[in-house]
């Protein structure tokens, strides 16, 4: 994935449309966007910094896990299985992107008087090429408790379609592609010299690509 930060106008739609596609309850965010003011008054400005899953090639939320709940795929996208997860959380605090949130089982319609789950709350979610129907914490495939990050949209790529945040994208600022392919755009701009990943000095390799 590749991201263009002098496209980016921070308007959140992305935010918006994974916690829709991947039906993301209260606290749960797989995508946020990062607002950074730059300059000195009166010359001020905004940057934005989406900020997905880095999907690192070397990723450290991997080791942590004691049941090995995550593991990177063949194909670069590292793994969460919920049924494996325990909810300890150790992914969370290894991952140096802050990539990784936990499910506490809020919904939003919680706490509502007279009023229970609402239907959409209640459908069931298709992460990691999976049915997860997220209702109680006893519910077998449930994400309650476990912990939960972007999958790049996994069950949209597997399908031959684009992660819903790139579809999105009002300003056309992030792209999706095969990064081995020397014909494909992705594998043009991460050659770009204004090309540069997030804490490269930690050795995580991430997969997630920013122009600046």
């Amino acid at each position: 994935m590749v991201i263009d930060t002098r496209k980016c106008v921070g308007c959140h739609a992305c935010t918006v449309s994974c916690a829709v596609e991947n039906r993301l309850p209260p606290g749960v965010v797989y995508r946020p966007v990062i607002e950074e003011q730059i300059g000195k008054y009166p010359e001020v400005s905004w940057r934005f910094l989406p900020r997905p899953c880095m999907q690192c090639d070397n990723p450290p939320c991997v080791p942590v896990c004691p049941v090995g709940a995550t593991w990177k795929r063949a194909d670069g996208i590292v793994e969460i299985d919920y049924d494996a997860c325990i909810g300890c959380r150790y992914c969370l605090v290894s991952c140096p992107y802050q990539a990784r949130t936990f499910d506490f089982g809020e919904n939003w319609t919680q706490d509502t008087p007279g009023q229970g789950h609402m239907p959409y709350e209640e459908l069931p979610t298709f992460e990691w090429g999976e049915v997860h129907v997220r209702k109680e914490a006893v519910i077998p495939h449930s994400p309650v408790g476990n912990a939960r990050k972007c999958s790049f949209c996994l069950h949209r790529i597997e399908h031959g379609l684009l992660p819903q945040c790139v579809t999105t994208c009002i300003g056309r600022a992030t792209f999706f592609g095969d990064a081995s392919d020397p014909e494909s755009l992705v594998f043009q701009l991460i050659h770009q010299p204004n090309a540069m990943r997030l804490k490269e000095e930690l050795g995580t390799e991430p997969r997630v690509y920013y122009l600046v």
